[in-house]
């Protein structure tokens, strides 16, 4: 269905924890491994029937680190079995993955996003808190050999941390059936707050001037090739591109509230409608309408950290 703007909006966010096993510096917030208040997998597949209702064909499952949840395949394999869902995917940090590969795509999983900042060993620690490269590397291999498709891996470049490493990051797309995206530093963190510390899509492609345009279109990335390339370099830039006018996603918390734009902290719960159908949806297609025209990052600090939203 359309919001109030015209927007077409097919895509939900179902983020099914807070919990993370990593403790990133754009994410503005500490690690939590605690366990609060999550949807089971019954509801959630009620909840994105009733959003299947109103238009959503398209499903990703996100955190916190959706990996920490045991009965991940289980809600994999509950939101698959929804007809009108033509694509079901995963954000995951990788440090899990490749236990997990294989019975994800068994699930019914059809793609996998990655989060990988640097290659570098001492980098990631830095970044993440955590001595896990080689376990996300383990992860991203698993991922292909399972059958994942497309993986893709997520890069925040900050100035002074990483900054260095995009050409490597790029390789990795070079040489792989892999897309590589950066994604643009956002004002979730102490990090993303200071000036100067943002990487841009537009600096990026002024330095690799070898990376030619995709053909447009409606995913949020702007896709770039070159000769020889096996996968894809993508740029995603809230911050310098603001695309909030083509934006088709609405996000499900692990609670059950459901929050209709990532830069504002407005959020609707949907439980007391769960165990009526008509009810539900209608609810829904109100905080639909409720979508606001865009983000207000460029006004100052979001007012949550980024594992509270679902990415």
């Amino acid at each position: 269905m359309k919001d109030n703007y015209g927007r077409e909006i097919n895509y939900l966010r179902v983020s099914v924890t807070q919990r993370c096993n990593l403790n990133c510096v754009y994410c503005g917030r500490e690690p939590c491994e605690k366990k609060g208040s999550e949807l089971s997998p019954e509801q959630i597949q009620r909840i994105v029937k009733a959003f299947a209702a109103c238009g959503i064909n398209k499903v990703r499952i996100t955190g916190g680190e959706p990996l920490l949840r045991k009965d991940i395949c289980e809600i994999v394999s509950y939101v698959r079995s929804i007809p009108e869902i033509a694509s079901l995917s995963l954000t995951t940090n990788g440090v899990l993955l490749s236990g997990y590969a294989e019975k994800l795509k068994k699930a019914g999983l059809d793609s996998v996003n990655i989060s990988l900042d640097t290659l570098d060993r001492e980098t990631y620690k830095s970044i993440t808190g955590s001595d896990a490269l080689e376990s996300v590397i383990d992860g991203i291999r698993a991922a292909q050999d399972a059958g994942l498709s497309p993986v893709k891996i997520n890069a925040v470049l900050i100035n002074d941390v990483n900054a260095d490493e995009a050409e490597k990051l790029i390789n990795v797309a070079k040489d792989n059936d892999i897309d590589v995206r950066f994604i643009e530093l956002m004002p979730f963190s102490e990090a993303g707050a200071q000036k100067g510390k943002m990487v841009t899509g537009k600096s990026l492609l002024q330095k690799f001037t070898f990376l030619t345009p995709l053909p447009k279109s409606r995913d949020t990335a702007q896709y770039y090739t070159a000769d020889g390339f096996k996968g894809r370099i993508g740029f995603i830039d809230p911050m310098s591109r603001k695309f909030c006018r083509e934006c088709s996603r609405i996000r499900l918390l692990c609670d059950g509230r459901v929050k209709p734009c990532l830069g504002y902290d407005a959020a609707y719960n949907v439980m007391p409608y769960i165990d009526d159908e008509n009810l539900l949806i209608n609810h829904i297609r109100t905080i639909i309408k409720s979508k606001p025209a865009g983000h207000s990052f460029e006004n100052g600090d979001p007012p949550h950290g980024l594992n509270k939203t679902g990415g």
